[in-house]
């Protein structure tokens, strides 16, 4: 994968970039899609956030050999700690950590988003978590999406702040937009899952450890959820 040639998943968070956005782009790794957005004019300025030294230095090189240091700037720094207000940042990408460690991200940094950003996040699994703390914060869903690479389903998820929402716990679970378009993608993440989540649910019945009720009836009712998502 290079700048010019951005993954299938990339293409897409790329496609929620506003134009003429001022970008952070948080665990950037090689900078692959601030490079990216920027070389095709996209968005004028960037920043780059990484906590570790490695895809640091991988994420400065890539900048470096495009010739992009003067309007991207790569910061060794943890989650949002990598921007400052004289940014002016716009928009802020989150792309291929769990629900939960973006969750955390967020919740650490959130004194730092405090122009209207918008959220493109691209979570591995937790995206409940993920909205709860979405909708907890003020934050309204405005894009979500499913897309399969690899052999792995991807979610992306577009928030703005400024609105209070209420989303059901059905919601928070597939994703407000996802339950009411329920697009060929979406159906079929969730048909694949539900066949795993019947094998788990299968094991635990005949498990022998005590305090799994909890865990029984919750599994039991996503498969209900998931199940009524195609009703016959």
């Amino acid at each position: 994968m290079n700048p010019q040639s951005l993954s299938h998943r990339l293409e897409q968070v790329a496609a929620q970039v506003p134009t003429g956005a001022h970008l952070a782009d948080i665990g950037s790794d090689h900078a692959y899609l601030p490079v990216a957005m920027v070389l095709r004019g996209i968005v004028s300025r960037a920043v780059v956030g990484e906590v570790a030294r490695t895809p640091f230095l991988a994420a400065r090189r890539s900048v470096d050999e495009n010739g992009l240091a003067h309007c991207i700037s790569v910061r060794q720094a943890d989650g949002l700690a990598a921007i400052a207000a004289s940014d002016r940042i716009t928009a802020v990408t989150l792309c291929g950590m769990g629900g939960e460690t973006i969750r955390d991200i967020l919740q650490a940094g959130k004194a730092r988003l405090s122009t209207g950003e918008r959220l493109i996040l691209q979570p591995n699994g937790g995206e409940r978590h993920l909205r709860q703390w979405l909708m907890d914060n003020g934050y309204g869903i405005r894009h979500e999406e499913v897309l399969r690479e690899n052999r792995f389903d991807y979610e992306i998820i577009v928030a703005e702040p400024g609105e209070s929402v209420t989303y059901s716990p059905q919601e928070l679970f597939f994703g407000p937009l996802q339950l009411q378009q329920r697009t060929p993608a979406f159906l079929a993440k969730w048909q694949r899952l539900l066949h795993l989540k019947r094998r788990t649910l299968e094991r635990l019945a005949h498990a022998r450890q005590t305090g799994l009720d909890g865990k029984r009836m919750e599994l039991a009712e996503h498969i209900d959820w998931i199940e009524s998502l195609n009703p016959r």
